[in-house]
């Protein structure tokens, strides 16, 4: 449903880290980098960060990555804390969510609600 989702930024160049650090282990990656904005994803960018050019001033914004299994979602919350991410919510189990959410939230350079979901394997028929 969605085609892309885009993040000014304060810092392009720290933001550009954390995000190469933590979407690695989701299995994401640079796919473009066209200076003032960098694009991610497998093959085609789905998620871009650029320098802040409007606005004033901070909104929050919250974007969570599909991860593969828990263990990935681990990793991105290791790869998170490593560089430096205020840890909002450790990974866990959110039953409230449904019985196999399984997530982790952290706050980026630009202080947005980032988190790496696993939905877990469906139930067996």
């Amino acid at each position: 449903m969605i085609d892309h989702v885009s993040f000014q930024c304060a810092d392009l160049e720290a933001s550009a880290r954390f995000y190469d650090a933590v979407l690695a282990p989701l299995g994401f990656r640079r796919v473009m980098d066209v200076g003032a904005a960098i694009g991610y994803g497998s093959d085609t960018p789905d998620f871009w960060i650029s320098r802040q050019q409007t606005g004033e001033g901070f909104r929050e914004s919250h974007l969570a990555f599909q991860a593969a299994d828990r263990e990935a979602v681990q990793a991105f919350f290791d790869a998170a804390v490593a560089h430096g991410a205020e840890v909002l919510h450790e990974p866990r189990l959110w039953p409230e969510y449904h019985e196999r959410y399984f997530g982790a939230f952290v706050r980026d350079p630009d202080g947005n609600n980032v988190e790496a979901v696993f939905h877990g394997a469906p139930p067996e028929a």
